[in-house]
């Protein structure tokens, strides 16, 4: 089991990689589910105002740190932790799906970005069991659970945007067995090569968030005020919590 902590209350697991991908690995091989959210500080304040969200990450098997905010949040309370970037969880998982012939499905993003993602996996992986590739745009959830109830998928990646992917995995988790479920949010447009992963140095520093803002300037608005103001919670939470 991994140590758990919180974050304005809601559950992060203190783990790394290997210890995330054993846990998947687990699951599908003894037949069970496992919903990992890759958390980041966006998702935490929504959590704040959203009573169902907030119960969706309360109840999720794993919330791994992505949002190098949480991790500073976490720093701030005294616990060291490192970053698990959810576009490299998730690369892990269908490298863990290549080597053990894992059922794969992808879900969400453009049918252009989905299918050339689908695409640059296959050459890198080229008996990748992909068994459903579907975009993101459809009306009726229950259609769409019917067809991934048909594939079987082992590993799910959702790429529906929060708190919807997190919302629709809810949904389906209860119609299949052994599967690893994972809200990715934009990683699609990542995988298929449409946005750019911020260079090395960037990620290293923890500044791929700015990176990401300076390249999508429309991408401001989401993080201020919301990166200062959650972290202003977070100490606020902190102090209160000590004194």
């Amino acid at each position: 089991m991994s140590i758990r902590a919180t974050v304005l209350n809601c559950p992060i697991d203190l783990c790394d990689i290997n210890f995330a991908l054993q846990k998947s690995k687990e699951a599908i091989d003894n037949n069970e589910n496992l919903h990992i959210i890759t958390i980041n500080p966006e998702m935490i304040m929504n959590a704040q105002k959203n009573k169902s969200f907030f119960e969706i990450v309360n109840s999720s098997d794993l919330n791994i740190v992505d949002g190098v905010g949480v991790k500073i949040a976490l720093k701030i309370k005294g616990i060291k932790q490192e970053q698990i970037r959810g576009v490299d969880f998730s690369r892990s998982l269908v490298k863990l799906a290549n080597e053990n012939n894992y059922r794969l499905a992808f879900l969400g993003a453009k049918e252009e970005v989905i299918q050339k993602a689908k695409e640059n996996f296959l050459i890198e992986y080229p008996n990748l069991n992909f068994s459903y590739v579907r975009n993101g745009y459809f009306q009726n959830d229950d259609e769409i659970i019917e067809e991934i109830k048909k594939a079987q998928p082992q590993i799910l990646l959702v790429g529906l945007g929060s708190p919807r992917q997190e919302e629709f995995i809810i949904k389906l988790k209860e119609s299949l067995k052994g599967c690893v479920f994972v809200g990715v949010g934009g990683s699609f447009d990542v995988f298929s090569g449409i946005t750019k992963e911020a260079p090395q140095i960037y990620r290293k520093l923890g500044l791929e968030w700015l990176y990401r803002t300076i390249s999508q300037p429309e991408r401001f608005k989401r993080i201020f005020p919301l990166l200062p103001l959650f972290l202003i919670k977070c100490i606020i939470s902190t102090i209160l919590k000590k004194g």
